[in-house]
């Protein structure tokens, strides 16, 4: 059974990250490298940094900012935002990242991501698809949801494959920053017939909605960012939760909650008073050094 991932994603707007509510409201959370800090010793496989306003205002995501982001733990590192050219690409991946996402450039044409995939490898190619629920059906949109791409995502994310896109990453405009699950119905449409990974984002609320996306066989990576803003519904927890489940994902992190019961919000239940004396405490040799 293939492992899959469970990422975090730092939504970066004016240099801090922030909590993005349906593409239009947003609520400042703060560093960006101390919540990639946060990310990694909760047991994060991958970190994404997005900076939404770098296309919309035609410039790079900071690759001072990513660097920090890279040096704050070591998750792999995926930066997008305003992605135009091979050379920001060299940039971003001499700056930290381990991979790239692309929008808004391959919305324009294809070779930005043949030319990237020759160059740097598929491996290092994310193509980022935004989507909406339109009157007419799913619609592809950029600009951080300011602009129709008039192209069901479907159609795009098969050609963003076929062109050398080592994966797509498929965010639901309309479920971001709602917490009421995936959009299943979206994810079924597209991943199954793509034959390379797929990374779903927006609307994780509860673990259980990170299980039912993992459970899709054409799922290989679950994404979210608000949700992961809060301590008690870190990595650990989540993972926790999908291990108990018996989910394939990665279980090496610094807590495990191992037969514990959950709540109905997914947070792990206080065990009882008469259970602490049977816990054993190991210590972690990077703690005392």
């Amino acid at each position: 059974m293939a492992i899959k991932r469970v990422i975090g994603c730092l939504v970066v707007k004016g240099g801090i990250v922030v909590q993005s509510i349906g593409f239009e409201r947003y609520l400042p959370v703060g560093r960006p490298e101390i919540a990639a800090h946060f990310f990694d010793q909760w047991g994060v496989d991958e970190t994404i940094v997005l900076d939404i306003d770098a296309s919309h205002q035609n410039r790079l995501i900071d690759p001072a900012l990513v660097h920090k982001v890279s040096q704050a733990g070591f998750a792999a590192l995926t930066a997008g935002g305003g992605i135009q050219t091979p050379d920001d690409i060299r940039i971003l991946l001499e700056a930290g990242a381990d991979k790239v996402s692309i929008n808004r450039a391959a919305t324009a044409g294809t070779a930005i991501i043949e030319t990237a995939a020759k160059l740097f490898g598929s491996q290092s190619v994310i193509a980022s698809v935004d989507v909406r629920k339109t009157v007419g059906g799913y619609q592809v949109f950029t600009d951080s949801g300011r602009k129709d791409c008039c192209i069901d995502p479907l159609t795009f994310s098969k050609r963003l494959a076929d062109s050398g896109a080592g994966e797509i990453f498929l965010t639901s405009i309309d479920r971001d920053g709602g917490r009421n699950g995936y959009d299943l119905e979206l994810i079924e449409q597209v991943a199954p017939t793509l034959g390379i990974p797929v990374i779903v984002c927006g609307g994780a609320g509860h673990p259980a909605d990170m299980e039912a996306a993992l459970a899709m066989d054409s799922v290989s990576a679950v994404a979210a960012a608000n949700f992961f803003h809060h301590s008690e519904q870190s990595v650990s927890v989540v993972k926790s939760w999908l291990r108990n489940a018996d989910a394939a994902v990665r279980g090496e992190y610094h807590a495990m909650y191992r037969s514990f019961a959950f709540s109905d919000d997914g947070r792990p239940l206080k065990r009882p008073e008469f259970d602490l004396g049977e816990l054993v405490f190991e210590p972690i040799e990077d703690d005392l050094a």
